[in-house]
């Protein structure tokens, strides 16, 4: 074993056929660089090298790379904080620490964080090419598979839907195994992980792809108002039914309809729902002749339907009926490697919405993105983006422009320093109305989802509201 390397070459004496593989050395001794460098360069490899944590983290932002070889003590950066710190960059990137105070329990931690391999200075030569080569090979099949489910992505409609992570990609997998059918299928997932999306994908790679798609929030109408929604009415089935008017179901005939929020409707409209998936027949509210439709059901929730079930609030026989293939949506604090390229879609897409150069997010700012637990999703960082875009005067989102609760401030209300002399009631009333004005500002103004965070009725929110003087913003909701 030695420090330094033993340049290998074949039986002719000749630098072995370049392996086209590239590597980056990340080491604070320069004989260490200089001895790998010349060591990898021998057997083909593309090598560049750094001194120092940050400088390698600013080689990677440059150029892509296949293994890096990254030394446990490092001057400005503890090397297993920058293994995990590059793992979220490029969850796919092969490494292999080196280290001259190699014990089992930093091998053992090492893997865990996601090292590829441990190796002890000094180092046996053909062991350490023998890692290089196998930890490549790795890199190079996880590369392949990506790439494979990538080409699916883009093969079928998955444009808007953004992800790159191991859940995200057996989710592509499964739309396009179960779009073909006829099958009713259930989306499960909480508030802003992208069930209308995924709902769009299915559809627009089923062979309804040119009939209607039709979402409704079952969740968010009275029962009345939502089965005259569904089912249509004749003229003069209730006082205001001035005329007759088609329901979602006829409209989306031959096509899809989108249930969302199905946790939330109502018990009577839930044995209506059952029929339909059971007979393909309805009536019109007020109608005496039966309607036969051709509708394909996706369903979402954001609660527990078998808890539903159990509490006596959601019919068990419909349960069966729309939990045919059920999809799982993953909050994206379970798929954190998903937040650069989901940070880069929403920059990309809010710059040139509002006519601006195109951002970039600076390390420092990605490090609290990566960081936040994200309880409102992908819909509530692409709020955090949107806003970042439009408050930044340059290319650069610093961490500046993320709002107090992501980068960790605590800001205080303003009622306590501006107004000592308030009372009691008024302070608890400036506060409560800042609480509830931040909640609606993260959830988009979406009050029927703000309600939901804050478990309570929408109604006792809207009373709330209203009482505060709260001026409710119109926006465009997204799931």
């Amino acid at each position: 074993m030695s420090d330094t390397a033993v340049i290998p070459r074949n039986p002719a004496g000749e630098v072995p056929f370049p392996s086209s593989g590239t590597v980056l050395i990340i080491d604070d001794e320069i004989a260490i660089r200089e001895s790998l460098q010349t060591l990898l360069e021998l057997e083909g490899y593309s090598v560049e090298s750094a001194a120092s944590g940050e400088e390698g983290l600013a080689r990677l932002g440059e150029r892509s790379f296949d293994l890096v070889l990254l030394d446990l003590a490092l001057p400005d950066r503890n090397g297993m904080d920058l293994l995990a710190e590059v793992r979220i960059q490029d969850p796919q990137l092969s490494i292999i620490m080196i280290t001259a105070y190699g014990t089992v329990e930093n091998a053992v931690k090492a893997m865990q964080v996601g090292a590829a391999n441990f190796i002890q200075k000094p180092w046996d030569n053909e062991k350490l090419l023998a890692d290089v080569r196998a930890a490549i090979a790795r890199r190079r099949a996880e590369e392949e598979n990506v790439q494979l489910k990538r080409a699916l992505k883009q093969r079928y409609n998955f444009e808007n839907i953004v992800g790159k992570s191991e859940a995200m990609l057996k989710i592509f997998d499964l739309v396009a195994q179960v779009a073909p059918s006829r099958s009713t299928v259930l989306l499960q997932g909480e508030s802003g992980t992208g069930k209308e999306l995924i709902a769009k994908a299915i559809h627009l790679n089923s062979p309804r792809r040119d009939r209607p798609f039709v979402p409704v929030n079952t969740g968010s109408m009275p029962p009345d108002l939502l089965e005259s929604t569904l089912f249509g009415h004749v003229k003069g089935a209730f006082t205001s039914a001035i005329a007759s008017k088609k329901g979602l179901f006829e409209i989306a005939d031959r096509g899809t309809l989108f249930l969302d929020e199905i946790g939330n409707m109502g018990v009577d409209t839930q044995s209506k729902i059952l029929r339909v998936l059971q007979d393909r027949k309805f009536m019109h509210l007020g109608g005496v002749h039966e309607m036969q439709v051709d509708v394909r059901i996706i369903a979402a929730t954001n609660v527990d339907l078998k808890q539903q079930v159990r509490d006596g609030k959601f019919r068990e026989d419909l349960f069966y009926r729309l939990n045919v293939i059920t999809i799982d949506l993953p909050p994206l604090r379970q798929r954190k490697e998903d937040i650069p390229l989901l940070s880069s879609f929403f920059l990309d897409k809010y710059s040139k919405e509002n006519e601006r150069p195109l951002r970039r997010i600076t390390p420092e700012a990605l490090r609290p993105l990566m960081a936040y637990s994200w309880p409102g999703n992908v819909r509530e960082l692409e709020n955090v983006v949107e806003r970042a875009v439009v408050l930044s005067n340059d290319t650069m989102i610093g961490p500046e422009l993320l709002p107090d609760p992501i980068v960790g401030r605590t800001a205080a209300f303003p009622i306590l320093e501006h107004r000592a002399d308030a009372s009691l009631f008024d302070i608890m009333e400036d506060c409560e109305r800042h609480i509830i004005v931040d909640m609606l500002e993260k959830c988009g103004w979406n009050q029927t989802e703000a309600a939901e965070r804050f478990h309570v009725p929408l109604s006792t929110l809207n009373q709330k509201i209203k009482r505060l003087n709260i001026e409710i913003k119109r926006k465009n909701n997204r799931e």
